[in-house]
């Protein structure tokens, strides 16, 4: 949502900007220009990304449009739901829960938290992790090494994504200064044919800068950076789900578990100790 308030921000402060200096909207609609500098920078993107990450790009630039921010409230479902499956394992074995842990979206337990069903990351993550458990005594700190590879993988999947983007948007002031040079170009063929038509194909070329300038600041950098904090983001869910996991294994009580996996989650929303006492609880 904030993502497309900021666009449209962007956008009308242009626009607003331009038309109280006298602008004429009209000048700002030159195709030639979109066509050069937009089909410049795919082109660049095609050169500079295989097959497999443009996918991955085409697949996340979607998530910058949904409310992706994990509250409180799905913090405490989640360590609620954590919490309940290893109660459950500690009453009746570790083989109780396995049901759980292989089909998570029908599980009473784990379906309970939707932030966690919804997300494949977090959700693979966990389980996975626990059908390893599952299927014999493995050392605490082997199992954390193995979590450790495995969101270290994750982040190193997707980096390159933020910074592909990330470079496309640097390169567009350069793409818009190719569009404004073609557009001298063609100016210095026109010169002969007054000042009017003269004076047309200059401003074409600088809209060519102009745009090449406010699609990098404006729009493509700022969605890197954004995409960039949501990988980051969820790179810290998977550390909360390590810590609650590895505490387990390390023969904590779930309850201490919870509240050791709580001290993992960033301050803005972090709930209190009373918070996931009462939730766990079962209190409002």
């Amino acid at each position: 949502m904030f993502v497309i308030i900021g666009i449209v921000v962007v956008i009308v402060s242009v626009i607003v900007g331009f038309l109280i200096a006298g602008g004429n909207l009209v000048l700002l609609i030159q195709v030639s220009e979109f066509i050069t500098i937009g089909g410049a920078a795919l082109g660049s993107l095609l050169i500079s990304a295989p097959p497999s990450l443009i996918k991955k790009i085409m697949k996340q630039i979607p998530q910058l449009f949904k409310s992706h921010q994990t509250t409180k409230e799905d913090y405490l479902e989640m360590l609620k739901v954590f919490t309940t499956l290893f109660l459950t394992a500690q009453r009746e074995g570790l083989l109780a829960v396995e049901k759980h842990i292989e089909n998570p979206e029908k599980s009473e337990i784990l379906s309970k938290s939707k932030s966690f069903i919804e997300d494949p990351a977090k959700r693979d993550f966990f389980c996975d992790t626990m059908k390893v458990m599952l299927a014999g005594s493995v050392p605490p700190q082997e199992l954390e090494n193995m979590m450790d590879a495995e969101i270290e993988t994750f982040e190193s999947e997707n980096r390159p994504v933020t910074e592909t983007i990330g470079r496309v948007g640097d390169a567009l002031p350069g793409l818009g200064i190719v569009a404004a040079v073609l557009g001298i170009i063609v100016t210095m063929a026109s010169i002969n044919q007054g000042a009017e038509v003269v004076g047309h194909h200059v401003a074409a070329a600088l809209v060519g800068t102009f745009l090449g300038v406010l699609l990098s600041y404006g729009f493509v950098n700022p969605m890197s950076a954004n995409l960039g904090l949501l990988i980051h983001e969820k790179a810290q869910d998977l550390q909360i789900i390590k810590t609650i996991i590895l505490a387990y294994a390390k023969g904590n009580p779930p309850l201490v578990a919870a509240e050791m996996a709580r001290r993992v989650i960033f301050s803005d929303e972090r709930p209190t100790f009373s918070e996931l006492e009462n939730t766990l609880r079962g209190k409002k």
